[in-house]
C-alpha cells in the first residue's frame, strides 16, 4: 500500500472515532508520530481519552495540532493569562516544527493543575500543546543553543520530519525473516563502540564513537555492510560520552541524512562534547573530522524519546529505551523486530548500582532474545568497593594532600564521573569530613552540570528530594567555582591548596595537561583516577607508573607528585554487578554478546555467564556479523 493510501485509510478510523462535530483536517506521518491536523484542538482538548484510544486502536503514537498555530506572541500573554503568576515562568518556547510549547516554571505543578486541567485550558486557549518543565538551578548555555537553532530550523525540520515518517511507514516488503549483527568496533577492546543491526526491510546503526588513546580511531565505516550510508534508516545513540557519539556528525559529511534517537539529555550533551572534542582537537593542532556545521545536521536531525516510550524507527523495528545508570540520558536500547519475531538490546554502558546521581540500570524487559552488553571491568578480579568506602579514601588522599601545601588533581570525564564527585567532595566539605577550601572546576564541567540540573527527572529520587523539596542543591555549594580563562587557571596552579577537577578524563588532551605540566613535578600535589584509564592513553602510563613521558615532538612531562586510583566512582558496572544483572534479568536472553572490554575481560566475562546461567555467550571480534535468526 502506498503511503497516500495508509493516510488516507487512517484519515478515515480517526474520523469514524472521533465524536461528532470534532474536525479532523488532515493526517500525517512526522518521524515516528502520527500528527492529527485539526481546526478545532480546543474540542480534543475536552476529550480526556480519545487520544489514547486512538494510539491504542491505531498502534500508533498520536499528536494533535492545530491547522493553524496561535501566534506566539499573542499565546505567551493568554499562557501567563490562564496560568496566573503563581507558577513562577521563567521561559517560554514555542516548537514549531512539533507544534509543542515548552514552558519553564519555578512551580510547574501550578502550571499542569490539577489533573492536568491548566493543561487542557491552555491547549484550548491556543492551540499549542504545552510541556512543562522546573526551572533549572543553573542555566544551560548548550541548551539554550540547542533550543535557539531547532526553533530557527523549524520549517526544514519539518519537512525532514514527514520525509522520516514516510519511511518508517512504509510498507514491509520482503518475505524473508532474518536479524543479524555486525561489529564496527568497540569489540575486545574499549572504545569507537558502532554495531550495525540489520533485517531485510531496515538498517540501524548503534552508536558511533571515537576509540581514545588509539590511533585507530574510527569505527570501520568504510566496509560494504554499512554503504552507501542513505541506506541507513536510523542511528540510535545510547548515550553521550564520545567513544559512543564521537563521530555521529561524521555521518552527515559522509552523505547519511536520517534521524538519530536518544534521550533529550544525551542530545544536549552530545553536542556540548562534539563540539568541545573539535576545539581541543584544534587547540592541539590536529586534524578535525567534521566541523559545527554537522554537529548542527545532527541536532537538526535528533529525535528525542523518553525511557520507557516505544517508538516505531523503522517499518519492522520498534525501539525503546530504558534507564542504563552510567551517566545522564544514558539508555538501553531495546529493539522489537519484526511482528514478535525477535527482540534484542545493547546496553550500551551500565551501571547496576545505585549511584549518587541515578537509579541502578533496568533489567526486565517484556521480551528479550539476545543481548550485546558492556564488559569493561568484566574480568575476573574486576571488584569496585563500595561507594561509601570510595568516598571515604579520596576523603583521606584529600586531605593529607591539603595538609601537606599541596593541590589535588582530579582528571574526570565532563559528564557523570564529575558529578558524583562533587557530590561527594560537597558532602564531605557540609559534613566537616573535609577541611574547608575551594573545588575549582576547569573544561566543560560547569556546562555539564547545568545539562544536569535542565534534566531533574533523570536523575535519582534522593537527589531531586534533596534539590527541590529540602532546598539544598549541592552543585550551587560556595566551594564550587568555575575556572574560565588561562589567567584564571594560572592563578589556581600558583594559588593556595585546593582541589581541581578537570577534564579530559583519560588524559588524552584538555586542561589537564595545563595542570600537570606546572605541577607534575611537585612532589606535594596528587593525581587522583576516579574512572577508566583504557590503554594507550595518558592516563594508563601514568598509572602503569611511568615518570617521565614524551608529549609532542619536542616536551616531556615529569610525573613526581603522588598518583592514586580510587576504584569506587565509575559509572560502569564491576565483575560482581555485571554478572547479578545477568542473574536478576527478566527474561533470560538465548544469546550474551560480550563487547566494550579488552580481550581477557570480554572473554572472561563471557566464559563466566556460560558457565553459571548457561546461556549461550560469545566475545565477538571487530569485522564479525552474527545471525540471530
Amino acid at each position: 500500500m502506498l503511503i497516500e493510501e495508509r493516510l488516507k485509510e487512517l484519515h478515515e478510523k480517526i474520523k469514524r472515532k472521533v465524536p461528532k462535530g470534532i474536525t479532523v483536517a488532515s493526517v500525517e506521518f512526522e518521524g515516528p508520530e502520527l500528527v492529527i491536523y485539526t481546526d478545532d484542538p480546543k474540542s480534543f482538548a475536552d476529550q480526556d481519552d480519545l487520544i489514547k484510544i486512538l494510539a491504542r486502536e491505531l498502534r500508533k503514537r498520536i499528536v494533535v495540532r492545530p491547522t493553524i498555530l496561535e501566534d506566539p506572541e499573542r499565546a505567551v500573554t493568554a499562557i501567563k493569562e490562564v496560568v496566573g503568576d503563581n507558577a513562577g515562568i521563567t521561559d517560554i518556547f514555542f516548537e514549531q516544527d512539533t507544534g509543542e510549547v515548552l514552558i519553564e516554571a519555578e512551580k510547574p505543578g501550578v502550571v499542569i493543575g490539577k489533573n492536568g486541567a491548566t493543561l487542557r485550558d491552555i491547549t484550548k486557549e491556543i492551540g499549542w500543546t504545552p510541556k512543562v518543565v522546573r526551572t533549572p538551578p543553573i542555566e544551560s548555555s548548550t541548551v539554550k543553543q540547542v533550543r535557539q537553532y531547532l526553533r530557527a530550523a523549524h520549517q526544514e525540520r519539518k519537512e525532514l520530519l514527514r520525509r522520516i515518517g514516510r519511511r518508517i511507514h512504509r510498507d514491509v516488503i520482503a518475505k524473508d525473516q532474518w536479524i543479524r549483527v555486525t561489529t564496527l568496533g568497540c569489540c575486545r577492546e574499549v572504545g569507537r563502540a558502532a554495531f550495525l543491526l540489520s533485517t531485510p526491510e531496515s538498517r540501524i546503526l548503534i552508536d558511533c564513537g571515537e576509540n581514545p588513546g588509539n590511533s585507530t580511531s574510527t569505527p570501520y565505516l568504510y566496509v560494504p555492510e554499512i554503504h552507501p550510508l542513505t541506506q541507513l534508516d536510523a542511528v540510535v545513540l545510547t548515550h553521550a560520552h564520545l567513544d559512543h557519539c564521537a563521530y555521529i556528525p561524521l555521518l552527515y559529511k559522509y552523505g547519511y541524512t536520517g534521524p538519530v534517537y536518544s534521550t533529550p539529555p544525551t542530545r544536549d550533551l552530545a553536542a556540548m562534547l562534539q563540539l568541545d572534542y573539535l576545539d581541543v582537537m584544534n587547540k592541539e593542532g590536529n586534524t578535525i573530522p567534521y566541523s559545527s556545521n554537522e554537529v548542527k545536521e545532527y541536532i537538526k536531525h535528533s529525535i528525542v524519546i523518553n525511557y520507557g516510550c516505544v517508538t516505531d524507527i523503522a517499518p519492522d523495528i520498534k525501539l525503546t529505551f530504558h534507564n542504563a545508570g552510567h551517566i545522564l540520558g544514558s539508555a538501553i536500547a531495546h529493539f522489537h523486530i519484526g511482528d514478535g519475531l525477535y527482540n534484542v538490546a545493547f546496553t550500551g554502558d551500565i551501571h547496576y548500582g545505585k549511584s549518587r546521581l541515578f537509579n541502578a540500570a533496568t533489567n526486565h524487559f517484556p521480551r528479550l532474545e539476545a543481548l550485546l552488553m558492556e564488559s569493561t571491568y568484566g574480568g575476573a578480579g574486576d571488584m569496585q568497593p563500595p561507594r561509601a568506602e570510595a568516598e571515604e579514601k579520596l576523603y583521606s588522599i584529600i586531605s593529607d594532600v591539603i595538609g601537606r601545601g599541596g593541590k589535588v588533581i582530579i582528571p574526570a570525564f565532563s559528564v557523570g564521573r564529575s558529578q558524583e564527585v562533587m557530590l561527594a567532595i560537597e558532602e564531605g566539605i557540609r559534613l566537616e569530613k573535609l577541611p574547608k577550601m575551594k573545588v575549582y572546576l576547569d573544561g566543560m564541567i560547569k556546562e555539564a552540570t547545568a545539562i544536569h540540573t535542565t534534566y531533574p527527572e533523570y536523575l535519582n529520587s534522593d537527589l531531586r528530594n534533596l534539590i527541590f523539596k529540602e532546598g539544598l542543591n549541592p552543585f550551587l555549594s560556595d566551594c564550587f567555582e568555575q575556572v574560565d580563562s588561562p589567567d584564571k587557571r594560572e592563578k589556581v596552579i600558583t594559588g593556595d591548596p585546593c582541589v581541581v577537577i578537570t577534564t579530559s578524563g583519560m588524559l588524552n588532551g584538555g586542561p589537564v595537561m595545563e595542570y600537570l605540566r606546572s605541577l607534575g613535578s611537585d612532589e606535594r600535589c596528587a593525581l587522583v583516577f576516579v574512572g577508566y584509564q583504557a590503554d594507550g592513553t595518558l592516563g594508563r602510563r601514568i598509572q602503569k607508573g611511568w615518570r617521565e613521558i614524551p608529549i609532542g615532538n619536542r616536551e616531556t612531562l615529569v610525573i613526581n607528585l603522588e598518583c592514586f586510583t580510587v576504584d569506587g566512582f565509575s559509572g560502569h558496572s564491576d565483575r560482581r554487578q555485571l554478572m547479578n544483572f545477568v542473574s536478576h534479568m527478566q527474561p533470560k536472553p538465548e544469546k550474551i554478546f560480550t563487547i566494550h572490554g579488552e580481550e581477557s575481560k570480554t572473554l572472561d566475562l563471557a566464559s563466566s555467564i556460560y558457565k553459571k546461567y548457561h546461556i549461550q555467550t560469545m566475545a565477538p571480534m571487530n569485522l564479525e556479523t552474527y545471525r540471530l535468526v
